[in-house]
């Protein structure tokens, strides 16, 4: 416990200390939907569905760069390397980076929920916040398993641009910034088969209150155990490199 409490401490003073990467992740999505949603929702049942959507958007900026990105940069720290040699667990590493993850998700899904009380008629009851926040939580491991793959199969260098190709097409396919209806022919018979899609199928039944499809629920925990395993493999490769 105190091993975990510390490698989370770091993890999260170092996020403190670089304002120019936290801040700009955070309020991302909320300003993206202050500029292209909230304007378009006159209604209280299309507020809620496009703040369940950005809500996705803003867990999905999070745990993706965060390790992603993030842990892409770490593997040209010297502190990181450091670490790596002590006897301790990595376990211990990457549960202090789930958690904080998990602090920054919700504080930009906190940020995106405020931005639209504010400027749309959002009412989403209490009763149906624990639907919500489980079906944010596992679509947020899922896309954190990816993030870490791909933090481990490129280079440091390279994840930034790479993180974004993949980032924004799964954010835009999968439905994030607009009703599947409404995208483009072809990128709708695409969407069902994305990872993006099928975490927006789980949002989207909890924030109106609809029944959830256990089909959906498979597909996502097939998709995170599939990227689970890439990570893991991409992870001991890079270890038994360095």
């Amino acid at each position: 416990m105190k091993l975990w409490m510390a490698h989370t401490k770091a993890e999260l003073l170092a996020l403190l200390r670089t304002p120019g990467f936290l801040i700009p992740t955070m309020l991302f999505p909320s300003m993206f939907f202050l500029m292209f949603a909230a304007p378009n929702l006159p209604s209280t049942a299309a507020a809620n569905f496009a703040t369940g959507s950005f809500m996705t958007f803003a867990v999905f900026t999070v745990t993706f760069f965060q390790f992603g990105v993030g842990t892409a940069n770490e593997r040209e720290n010297p502190w990181s390397s450091f670490v790596r040699t002590l006897p301790a667990s990595p376990l211990y590493r990457n549960a202090a980076k789930v958690t904080t993850a998990a602090v920054l998700a919700l504080l930009a899904a906190l940020v995106l929920v405020l931005a639209s009380a504010a400027s749309t008629p959002l009412d989403l009851p209490l009763a149906r916040w624990p639907r919500i926040f489980l079906a944010l939580a596992a679509g947020g491991v899922m896309m954190g398993m990816l993030g870490t793959a791909l933090a481990y199969l490129v280079t440091p260098k390279a994840a930034l641009p790479l993180a974004n190709l993949i980032y924004l097409p799964l954010a835009f396919i999968g439905g994030m910034w607009m009703p599947p209806e409404l995208l483009p022919k072809i990128v709708q018979e695409i969407s069902p088969y994305l990872p993006s899609r099928q975490w927006m199928e789980l949002v989207w039944p909890a924030v109106g209150d609809g029944s959830w499809d256990v089909g959906h629920w498979l597909a996502v925990a097939g998709f995170t155990v599939a990227f689970a395993a890439l990570a893991g493999w991409a992870q001991r490769r890079d270890e038994a490199v360095r």
